[in-house]
């Protein structure tokens, strides 16, 4: 969490300071509502506590003007009511009184940062992995979290964070994709002054800044292989040394790892090293792609339609059936974030009181595309009841013929319920219905099961 606290730092504001630091705050300051905004563009910031003697009102409509989504708290002297109003007028979510209060200013920090990462599913794919989570986070166990780019990594690793006995303490994370690799070390363990060009003055690393607390390696496989056996060695020995120091410094942290690679072949091609993948990998959380999770695909549309109505102060508008079919086409190889900067896309675009299917477009302005869905290619050749041999209908009801009809047009339209509903003669109403009724009766009705129900 990245505090950037505005106001002259003096006196109880200082005490804040020193407070939304032991809480786990990382400390930004900046004088004025000039600096602060300045410090925003250049660094950004989770959350921003703001001094009520300044112009609260004309720095949250900059902050409006300029896109930021950064939530804004007020603190002032407790016995100004009306300041503490006129703050709460002006759009900051909540107001800290002065002298400040340890538990408070924590209550908030954590309250802001359940808001920035929140973890929404409804798949029974995602249901298991949450029970799996809830038994291991609060474990002193290292994690490592895998899965495609865009399913939510990083939003895991909060979530484990705040469901282990660490909590209360600071979260780091650090992107080991994003670091050049000659800054990497720096940042990881610190340095002293003179250590190398450049270091004037003694900086600690991410290791220490999570000290109590919990580290998230980041993207870890694309960490240089010679940096990874030093950093198996801080692991194993619980000491890091910053780089230029005769001095270790022992650590007391968690480790959580997230990698979009294979680390098991990745150990095989020599590009990861064997020890490290076992150190970190004590348990593995596996998090589905979004195709293998569509129930999830309609909560997290509606989630995000919200967020980015709000974000742009427009009047937030659902998703329609048609969009939300569109949606289910795409094989969203982005996986979440892909889906989001969609939404957001939509949301910007569209022109109705719903969001429909002609909102749903990709960055190039074309439709969602139906080259694949859930693994299963276009040109492969399905067989539909009509074309089997009638002797094979003899003997099945009705409903029977009538219900493999409606699965096999499914698959053959690659799951796009309106595509089915257009070849059967039908209204997606209608399809709908059908679907619900086989779904009741435990009859598979995405693309692949009823791939995998057909082949049985």
């Amino acid at each position: 969490m990245r505090l950037l606290m505005i106001g002259e730092l003096s006196g109880q504001l200082v005490t804040a300071s020193k407070m939304a630091k032991a809480a786990g705050a990382k400390i930004i300051h900046a004088t004025n509502v000039e600096a602060g905004l300045e410090s925003l563009r250049t660094n950004g910031a989770d959350l921003v506590m703001i001094d009520v003697v300044l112009d609260i009102r004309s720095f949250i409509s900059q902050l409006r003007f300029e896109r930021f989504s950064t939530e804004v708290i007020a603190c002032g002297i407790g016995t100004d009511a009306r300041a503490a109003v006129q703050a709460i007028q002006a759009g900051a979510k909540e107001y800290i009184p002065l002298p400040p209060d340890a538990e408070l200013i924590a209550a908030v920090i954590r309250a802001i940062s359940d808001d920035s990462y929140p973890l929404i599913f409804r798949d029974q794919s995602m249901v298991k992995v949450i029970a799996l989570v809830n038994q291991v986070a609060p474990s002193e166990a290292s994690i490592l979290i895998t899965g495609e780019s865009g399913t939510g990594k990083e939003v895991m690793a909060h979530y484990i964070h705040k469901k282990s006995h660490r909590a209360d303490k600071p979260f780091v994370a650090i992107n080991c994709a994003a670091i050049p690799e000659n800054l990497l070390e720096s940042e990881l363990f610190g340095h002293e002054k003179g250590a190398f060009t450049g270091a004037v003055a003694r900086r600690v690393g991410k290791f220490e800044e999570a000290e109590a607390g919990t580290l998230l390696l980041d993207e870890i496989s694309e960490m240089d292989i010679r940096l990874q056996a030093k950093l198996l060695r801080v692991i194993q020995e619980r000491q890091v040394d910053r780089l230029g120091g005769n001095k270790s410094t022992p650590i007391n942290i968690r480790i959580i790892a997230t990698s979009n690679r294979n680390l098991t072949e990745e150990v095989s091609k020599g590009r990861f090293r064997e020890d490290l993948f076992f150190r970190l990998n004590v348990l593995n959380i596996k998090i589905p792609p979004l195709r293998e999770r569509l129930s999830d695909l309609k909560v997290l549309s509606e989630y995000f339609s919200k967020k980015y109505a709000d974000l742009n102060n427009i009047k937030h508008r659902p998703l329609d059936d048609e969009a939300i079919e569109t949606l289910m086409v795409h094989t969203w190889p982005g996986n979440v974030r892909e889906l989001e900067n969609t939404i957001h896309r939509a949301v910007l675009i569209s022109t109705t009181d719903k969001i429909t299917a002609a909102a749903i477009v990709m960055p190039d302005g074309s439709r969602p595309g139906l080259e694949s869905y859930d693994g299963v290619s276009v040109d492969q050749d399905v067989t539909s009841p009509i074309q089997q041999d009638s002797n094979s209908l003899v003997g099945k009801t009705v409903a029977d013929v009538e219900r493999g009809l409606i699965l096999d047009t499914l698959k053959h339209c690659l799951g796009n319920r309106t595509h089915a509903a257009t070849i059967l003669g039908i209204s997606i109403r209608t399809l709908r219905n059908k679907l619900n009724e086989y779904q009741s009766e435990n009859i598979a009705v995405s693309a692949t099961q009823i791939s995998e129900r057909l082949a049985s």
